[in-house]
């Protein structure tokens, strides 16, 4: 006997099946407006390099925000802005980068351009001024990571065109994540947040990198490069070692920096007072090379810097010298197994009356042309010298009549010691080792 499949019942599974394939789908499209996740492309933004997507990011942004927070994605693209951005509360602006990025010389050598790969934002707001708000403002437990930012308008032949900073961060927990800062005027303002997290980030900001103030609670940066890989052309390159400052340092409650380097600036590192205060702060293994003066503190909060497996060179510039401490400081900077060299005039010139400690440290190529000037120069303030290795048979150290005390104990010369001492205090020297 055939079977007879009635059509009432082979309408009744039809019916049965469409349904639940509408179920499934609908449940899908339920999950994924709540899942937390927003591709730019769905809000307008074409990535083409041309279109403004400007608009079409902050309207993915707040969809993130309505949702109580979550990731926008912006796929591989080259998107144009001439406007700025703003990171919701608890929302991550993301790319496709999982690591940094690099796109060494791309003027210079011919190697690929930023646009070639990933996720880059091209920024055009603001040229011509400082003073704007900055290209992207992160809020509380806001993120932005995996791009590339690169000013396509920026002078590379001559003076660079001022920008507002690329990023500032507010509010706490504020992150940015694996970017390449290509060639900003000014970098990240991270001021006035609690607990800023700045890992993995690279590239080449031409008048500040990283400023950092008004902190309360301990800010963290990690891992952040800035070499020239953007462009080394004489006129951009020579204004940027005339007037650049990678890391500047004012207010901040136990900063802590690790593994950070900078190359061909005025000043490596800088610590300053304002109207907030000044920084304290724990700083390892971080590195300045070929920068006017490497390190300059002009004041520091009491409590001190410990600065630990640094590495400094200088020799360029008017008067090029690893280490330079103002007549203001009044706090103490601790100096520990830390190398200094390159052919410049002076290790280090200490004034104020603040404790400038060395410890373990190594000492190479001073003296200027003429050999004569000593490696460490302290006008004034208490000077701690202990444990390191002199590697010329140049002057050694040079105390004025104002510094009021001083140790210089269990140090390593080459050649015979040579210590002017012509301080007035309490100066103890010994057990010091010569050939």
């Amino acid at each position: 006997m055939s079977s007879n499949i009635s059509g009432p019942r082979t309408a009744r599974h039809l019916c049965m099946v469409l349904f639940a394939v509408y179920a499934c789908t609908a449940g899908a499209h339920a999950q994924d407006s709540h899942s937390g996740f927003f591709n730019v492309r769905d809000f307008g933004a074409a990535g083409d390099g041309k279109t403004d997507d400007s608009a079409a990011f902050q309207k993915a942004l707040d969809a993130a925000a309505e949702a109580e927070g979550g990731v926008v994605h912006a796929p591989r693209g080259n998107y144009l802005f001439k406007g700025h951005l703003n990171v919701p509360s608890a929302v991550t602006l993301a790319g496709l980068w999982q690591s940094v990025p690099a796109h060494n010389g791309i003027r210079d050598r011919g190697l690929p351009k930023p646009t070639d790969d990933g996720t880059t934002l091209l920024v055009t707001e603001g040229a011509g001024s400082e003073d704007g708000p900055a290209f992207i403002t992160l809020n509380t437990n806001s993120t932005l990571k995996g791009v590339v930012l690169y000013y396509p308008e920026q002078n590379v032949d001559d003076i660079p065109e001022p920008y507002p900073w690329a990023i500032s961060m507010r509010g706490k927990n504020p992150a940015v994540l694996a970017v390449e800062m290509l060639n900003p005027y000014n970098g990240i303002d991270a001021t006035r947040n609690e607990r800023h997290l700045i890992r993995d980030v690279h590239g080449q900001p031409i008048r500040r990198g990283i400023l950092v103030d008004h902190i309360y609670d301990i800010g963290r940066i990690e891992n952040v490069h800035f070499n020239p890989w953007w462009s080394m052309k004489p006129k951009l390159f020579q204004w940027q070692m005339e007037n650049g400052e990678a890391f500047i340092f004012a207010k901040s409650d136990w900063q802590y920096v690790t593994n950070t380097f900078c190359f061909g600036y005025k000043i490596g590192y800088k610590f300053i007072r304002t109207r907030s205060g000044m920084c304290n702060g724990n700083f390892l293994g971080i590195g300045a090379d070929d920068c006017h003066t490497a390190l300059v503190v002009e004041q520091c909060a009491p409590y001190g810097l410990l600065i630990t497996n640094g590495e400094f060179v200088s020799f360029h510039g008017p008067d090029p010298t690893m280490i330079g401490v103002g007549e203001a400081n009044r706090g103490s900077v601790r100096f520990v197994n830390c190398a200094f060299w390159g052919p410049c005039n002076q290790i280090a010139k200490i004034s104020g009356t603040g404790t400038v400690g060395f410890g373990d440290c190594t000492f190479t190529q001073w003296g200027g042309q003429s050999g004569t000037r000593a490696a460490i120069q302290a006008k004034s303030g208490t000077v701690l010298i202990r444990g390191c290795e002199f590697r010329q048979d140049r002057p050694q150290i040079e105390l004025g009549t104002d510094v009021s005390r001083a140790i210089i104990a269990e140090n390593i010369f080459t050649g015979a010691e040579r210590i002017d001492n012509r301080s007035e205090g309490n100066v103890q020297i010994g057990l010091n080792v010569s050939n």
